[in-house]
């Protein structure tokens, strides 16, 4: 139900931001190594380092306003 939202959302920060999905199912060692145990969760990194992690579905408005939390940090 959060994959459309996510979907809008990343076209609005075409070259800005960088979204990415990862099949927990699939990809089990890396849902391990980034400690992901809710669905969906949302992580944010800078230079490499995750700066902030939020777990739960947002709405359109609540993710833009996250990322834009993220951005000015």
């Amino acid at each position: 139900m959060f994959a459309p939202t996510f979907a809008q959302i990343a076209k609005r920060y075409t070259n800005q931001v960088l979204f990415v999905k990862l099949n927990t199912e699939e990809e089990q060692s890396v849902a391990t190594q980034f400690s992901i145990r809710s669905i969906p969760t949302l992580a944010f990194f800078k230079s490499g380092k995750e700066t902030h992690r939020l777990s739960g579905a947002l709405g359109a408005a609540d993710l833009d306003r996250y990322i834009q939390q993220q951005l000015i940090i």
